[in-house]
């Protein structure tokens, strides 16, 4: 090769690498609107504010295809220690780019990470308004310096392709109707809007004069336009967690797990309001979805305020099927802190949700959570987990969530948090941490399960150690119990070698008063060579007892955990001084009743326990001997506590919201109740993801008003876990909520405006079998893939009241037993049902698996007579859904005259009338052959829509 040839390639070479090292770019962080931010130097930048004038305002805008004007101000950088490529930028009038405009040299900077410019273009006198980005939503005019919105009568695609045309978003792609993105306030500008299609604006569409309209806001018109891109999470167990979706127009698609990271994640989760990221999952941990898969790879930094400022490319993953979608799982709880104590690691804990920082309760806080908290602030392990506002007390909301902690988890967003918290707390309860920073000296640990039982071990002098029983007591017990966040010391016990301390390494000699917070602030101990003699093992409150059965742990079979295993307590001799005592150590107030769960399994620990009722725990009540008892399981004994709490809507998936509480059922204050709560109030029941709620007086009279300023976040699942006042303090009397509950089973059956009654998702559907009506005969139950029956041992009228309500069909009449409804086949699933009449779906009431194939046999088959045909006539007549004949039939009731077709009138004919019009107010007369063919026919449409409708609910379970 020839050296001018060398050169030539030199010469190439270096301009290519200096053009690339002045490459330059802009954006506004947001698209139209947000900070400043310029690529130079292979690096996105800040541009600061330094009095930015109107003429550099309106070049970005312009530069940017923004429209030719709009406003600034100054912000904190969004881009953490990015540099500050610009300052002192000054645009004169003839310059047509930012890199025209005079400024300070690139990176020379006076301004400060607050001091960042953030621009609001006003795009042009059109806008897109909660369509979750400026290129969807409902459309607003600007005219006479007030926004307003346009009718949607004759809105069509033409018109919406101007407006898209105009905001520079690409072609129009929907143009929805009637305020589907929400109706809009003040002027309604144009009505009867006819683009051409080829006009510059939308205000040069013709239309009727400005202002004039014959329509409301709920007419509002919408655009979706191509450039639209939105982004959820679906199908989790709160608003933000599930399946990763992005829209691009108005099409959905799955997101592949290869090209997915922690940095796309963490954009996702702030894009949505939903924190930071705690766990990215792959295989379709949130199921497969059925949309397209986005064929690019996602390379987010994490800076970015929204996925679709994020760079993407083709990706490389060419064999990713649904089996691949990446689901997410996001946390609000951002930060943390240690406040007020000696040191920086330790004092009283503050959690940031979000944007706003409280206190914990002391009875939500664990050493597990305490733990993870140390890691995350770079202070070692906890050592003590001090309450009662040990560190003083804090100010702001107290967060009463419980952090279920496993130890792994190196933040505590990356901990599960439970639906429930059982006590008011209030800031004399703020929960402590002590961390040891990098010394572990101090810190104990109990080698049985959940730590909080089981032989003691005590890390001192960089070594972990057993204590030895001779000079131990319930005082040090107390301290170690107190130290782990594990209540009171319950007992004592001599245990040999287990666990993992050096064997020839034994600590003898502590000395506590029992009040202090920690081991460390007792008498230094002594060391010497372990021998034969005995080692301390403990038992703490904490872990020593449970009830199985609700979710909050305040109702269930009652199990006490001892040898390393849990069993359960005969109800020999067991009354309600007993469940007291249950009660309090659990801290679910006070005993409200004894009752059975169903049998458990394992070892039946205690028998005939003799409590007072004034005991401070179980184990200081008299009874006999661990494990000695002449019971079987079917005995053992459940106790239900005050703090046992229960939701329902009064209708099923509508109607006034209730809560149990105490025993009593009790109201739920509107006091502007969002969005948000009412659909995780929904969730929560399985009617579906969003509901509407407004106010009402008490169908409960002379009930209390349990609840007040409920504000359900994005991440609650249940209406126990969002942050209310105490319950029973409300400033309210008489109003309350009635949220109706949207799900897909209602839109469905708005297509045919006909009442479907369908099982909610997640609980194993019933049916009615054997009746001669379609709300009455034998129970039928689907589990494991088949239908099977009910045992009739124990069924009752309380039995019978579930089945009806999970089913529709209004009150239970009677309940059959000894196969009333003649004998079914295959397996007898149930057995031993044991409702209270309260419950929403049968599987929530106690029951028994086992053994039902050997005690029971078909000849013994439940069923039931419920309320039904009356109560669904009178639903469907009061919603004016079905006023014919025509829904008798298909009820399987005679059509025999007025009196039983209501909306009908009787004909002269010989025929029965049949159909007084769907949707119809008015009796119409039905006569002849032809109408009665007409009934059967729609007869025939309702069937095979119930039945398409079955189908397709099973398929999506």
């Amino acid at each position: 090769m020839s050296e001018r040839v060398i050169v030539a390639y030199i010469i190439i070479f270096v301009n290519l690498f200096l053009f690339l090292l002045e490459f330059k770019d802009l954006r506004l962080a947001e698209g139209c609107s947000g900070q400043v931010e310029v690529y130079y130097n292979d690096t996105w930048g800040n541009v600061c504010f330094n009095q930015m004038d109107a003429n550099t305002v309106s070049l970005i805008c312009q530069q940017l295809n923004c429209g030719k004007s709009g406003t600034v101000s100054s912000a904190g950088s969004r881009l953490k220690g990015a540099p500050n490529w610009l300052d002192s930028v000054k645009c004169r009038p003839h310059d047509s780019t930012l890199w025209q405009c005079p400024s300070s040299p690139w990176g020379h900077n006076t301004c400060g990470d607050n001091d960042i410019a953030s621009i609001t273009c006003e795009s042009s006198d059109v806008r897109l308004v909660n369509g979750n980005s400026r290129c969807a939503g409902r459309v607003e005019i600007l005219h006479q310096g007030q926004w307003g919105t346009a009718c949607s009568q004759y809105w069509d695609m033409t018109d919406a392709a101007v407006v898209c045309r105009q905001l520079g978003c690409g072609d129009a792609v929907d143009a929805p109707l009637n305020a589907h993105f929400g109706p809009g306030t003040g002027n309604i500008w144009k009505d009867d809007t006819l683009c051409g299609g080829t006009e510059p604006t939308l205000k040069d569409c013709a239309s009727r004069r400005w202002g004039e309209h014959n329509c409301g806001h709920n007419e509002d018109a919408g655009a979706i336009c191509s450039g639209h891109q939105d982004v959820r999470l679906v199908q989790g167990t709160h608003l933000c967690s599930g399946r990763v979706e992005i829209q691009h127009g108005i099409t959905w698609y799955t997101v592949c797990d290869a090209d997915f990271d922690l940095q796309d994640a963490e954009v996702v989760c702030r894009q949505l309001g939903c924190g930071i990221p705690a766990k990215v999952l792959g295989g379709s941990a949130f199921g497969k979805g059925g949309y397209q898969m986005w064929t690019e790879e996602i390379q987010c930094t994490g800076n970015e305020s929204n996925v679709y400022s994020c760079p993407k490319s083709s990706t490389k993953k060419q064999n990713c099927s649904h089996d691949d979608s990446v689901g997410l799982v996001c946390s609000g709880y951002t930060n943390g802190r240690l406040v007020d104590g000696p040191d920086s690691c330790s004092g009283r804990v503050e959690l940031q949700y979000l944007t706003e920082w409280g206190t914990v309760c002391d009875a939500s806080w664990d050493l597990r959570a305490a733990n993870v908290l140390c890691q995350q602030l770079g202070c070692g392990s906890a050592v003590a987990v001090p309450g009662q506002a040990w560190f003083g007390k804090g100010s702001g909301p107290i967060w009463a969530d419980v952090f279920e902690c496993q130890g792994k988890e190196t933040h505590l967003s990356q901990c599960a948090v439970s639906s429930w918290n059982r006590v008011a707390c209030s800031h004399g309860h703020d929960a402590g941490v002590i961390c040891t920073g990098e010394d572990l000296n101090g810190t104990v640990r109990l080698s049985g399960e959940g730590g909080c039982g089981g032989q003691l071990e005590v890390h001192y002098q960089h070594t972990w150690s057993r204590v030895l029983l001779d000079s131990w007591s319930i005082r040090e017990a107390s301290v170690v119990c107190r130290q782990l966040g594990c209540g009171s010391a319950v007992r004592i016990y001599r245990s040999s070698i287990s666990g993992t301390g050096d064997t020839d390494v034994c600590l003898t000699g502590y000395q506590c008063s029992g009040t202090e917070f920690h081991l460390g602030n007792c008498s230094a101990p002594h060391t010497f060579n372990c021998s034969s003699s005995s080692y301390v093992s403990i038992v703490c409150s904490s872990e020593s007892l449970r009830l199985v059965g609700d979710e909050g742990g305040c109702a269930g079979r009652l199990e006490v955990f001892h040898q390393g295993s849990w069993g359960t307590v005969c109800d020999d001799s067991w009354d309600l001084n007993d469940a007291q005592v249950v009660c309090r150590q659990l801290q679910c107030g006070t005993a409200l009743r004894s009752t059975s769960f169903g049998p458990g399994n394992g070892s039946i620990w205690l028998d005939e326990v003799g409590c007072v009722g004034n005991e401070s725990s179980l184990w200081d009540c008299p009874s006999s001997q661990w494990g000695n008892h002449d019971c079987v399981h079917k005995e053992d004994v459940g106790v239900v506590c005050s703090e046992y709490k229960d939701l329902r809507l009064a209708e099923g998936c509508s109607g006034q919201v209730e809560v149990f509480y105490n025993g009593t059922w009790g109201n739920v204050c509107f006091n502007q109740m969002e969005t948000n709560t009412a659909s995780v109030i929904c969730q929560q029941l399985d009617c579906g993801k969003s509901g509407t709620v407004s106010n009402t007086e008490s169908r409960l009279k002379g009930a209390p008003n349990w609840l007040d300023i409920v504000k359900c976040r994005p991440h609650d699942s249940t209406l126990w876990q969002c942050p209310s006042s105490p319950w029973g303090q409300n400033k309210l009397h008489s109003v309350q909520t009635c949220p109706v509950c949207h799900s897909l089973s209602e839109y469905l059956a708005a297509l045919w405006s006909v009442t479907v009654f369908i099982y909610p998702l997640g609980y194993l559907p019933l049916r009615l079998q054997g009746g001669n009506r379609m709300c009455s005969g034998r129970v039928e139950l689907w589990y494991e893939g088949s239908w099977g029956t009910i045992c009739d041992d124990l069924w009752d009228i309380n039995d019978a009241q579930v089945v009806c309500r999970q089913l529709g069909c209004g009150t239970a009449l009677k309940a059959h037993g000894n196969a009333a409804f003649g004998r079914g086949n295959g397996p007898i699933w149930l057995n031993e049902v044991k409702c209270w009449g309260s419950e929403r779906h049968l599987w929530d009431c106690p029951h028994s698996l086992q053994d039902h194939r050997t005690s029971c046999s078909h000849k013994e088959d439940a069923g039931v007579t419920c309320e039904g045909e009356n109560y669904i006539m009178r639903e469907i007549s009061n919603k004016s859904i079905i006023t014919s004949c025509c829904a008798q039939v298909s009820l399987g009731l005679p059509c025999a005259g007025l009196a039983s077709c209501p909306g009908c009138v009787p004909s002269p004919s010989s025929f029965t009338p049949c159909v007084a019009g769907l949707g119809s107010s008015s009796p119409r007369p039905c006569m002849g052959q032809a109408v009665q063919m007409m009934c059967v026919m729609m007869c025939i449409y309702i069937y095979i829509y119930i039945y398409i409708y079955i189908y397709a609910f099973i398929l999506y379970l």
